[in-house]
């Protein structure tokens, strides 16, 4: 049975959608088309890969209850300062030196994790101490010096591109079939999900046919828009696989489920059996491994350690998910939005940097932006609260 969807609806469900659309279209009739060139499509990958991972870590404390983590740029920064040290001072081995990174961020999210689950000091102060220590704990590593330039070994896992043996020169035949590819798998994806729905006796969107091509047709514009570049640049690739994990874990498994029951009603959650010390701690944690991550393709781009790195980080991802429809109030929120918040951060970033924007505009655009999207959200469960 298809559930009829009225046009309020559509339009309050993808307004991020609708503004990012708009927004690109605005972005590309001002700069004559630059911004949509493959190069400028290609750093919007790069430049905001940063963004993406933290974005989907924060979701999952957002989702506790409203909940944030100011510490990620710090942890950003301290984590590749670690890094920095152990391949160009010490000469370490690029991959011991990830492994060593990597259960930094995991230390460093299980040591906020535990205060603020077991505990309970609330999340704000415990973040806001780590983004003060751990910033300051970079200098110390780094003892206010940039390190640099990191070896080639490790420089390639982030910042090399997809080889393509058949391809001609100037366009990237495997990158543009890998989209097709892509879309092909979602099709059948989103088929098989609504033939189950169908047969179970739920509802179907009647919409979804309408969206299911127009995600295809930009699936294979961006990817087309890459060909003629380099390809696919390993970024991406670690982004994809970080997105589809997140996604399975926040819309298929029981634990994921946990977030959005703790931050819809803690005390009814913790009532039915559920350990919510546990999944706050869970969010933390894995907080600082994306975190970490987050550091490795941060230290990768700048090909450098320095005690700058990761400012304002947290913000980006902050606003990336509130933009992206997660809820100020917690329980709410998806991955793909979060993805669309992101995307909407880093075409703000890289239409109003062509167009060559003063920085100082740039931060005003971007926190009005933010507001209006938390505005949108407070306001909208209002009505449909008043209206109940």
């Amino acid at each position: 049975m298809e559930k009829k969807i009225s046009f309020s609806e559509i339009l309050k469900k993808y307004t991020m959608v609708l503004v990012l659309v708009l927004v690109v279209i605005m972005f590309a009739v001002n700069t004559k088309g630059v911004m949509l060139l493959p190069q400028n499509v290609n750093n919007l990958v790069a430049q905001n890969a940063y963004v993406f991972i933290l974005a989907t870590g924060m979701l999952f404390c957002i989702l506790t209850g409203g909940n944030i983590d100011l510490s990620v740029g710090s942890v950003v920064c301290f984590v590749a300062a670690v890094g920095g040290k152990m391949m160009v001072l010490n000469s370490m081995n690029p991959y011991l030196t990830m492994l060593v990174m990597l259960l930094t961020g995991i230390a460093i999210g299980a040591w906020q994790g535990f205060w603020i689950a077991y505990v309970r000091i609330p999340p704000f102060i415990v973040t806001l101490a780590g983004m003060l220590a751990f910033r300051g704990l970079s200098n110390v590593v780094l003892q206010g010096q940039t390190l640099a330039p990191m070896p080639d070994s490790y420089l390639a896992l982030f910042n090399n591109y997809i080889p393509d043996p058949f391809g001609k020169e100037g366009f990237n035949l495997i990158c543009f079939v890998v989209g097709i590819i892509v879309c092909i798998v979602y099709v059948l994806l989103v088929l098989k999900n609504r033939a189950d729905r169908v047969k179970k006796g739920y509802s179907v969107d009647a919409f979804g046919a309408v969206k299911m091509i127009l995600i295809c047709a930009v699936v294979i514009a961006f990817m087309f828009r890459l060909a003629q570049y380099k390809g696919i640049p390993n970024s991406l690739i670690w982004v994809a696989v970080i997105i589809a994990i997140y996604t399975y874990i926040a819309s298929k498994t029981t634990t994921g489920r946990y977030f959005y029951a703790v931050g819809g009603n803690e005390k009814a959650t913790k009532l039915s059996g559920i350990n919510t010390n546990k999944v706050y701690f869970l969010a933390y944690l894995n907080m600082g491994l994306l975190a970490a991550i987050a550091g490795m393709v941060t230290m990768a781009r700048l090909n450098s350690a320095n005690p700058q790195a990761g400012t304002n980080f947290e913000m980006d991802a902050i606003g990336a998910c509130f933009i992206g429809g997660a809820s100020a109030y917690g329980g709410t929120g998806t991955v793909p939005g979060v993805i669309i918040g992101a995307l909407l951060m880093g075409v703000l970033n890289l239409g109003m940097s062509i167009m060559g924007i003063d920085q100082n505009i740039q931060k005003v655009v971007k926190g009005m932006v933010l507001l209006a999207a938390v505005i949108f959200d407070v306001v909208s469960k209002r009505k449909s609260f008043i209206v109940k």
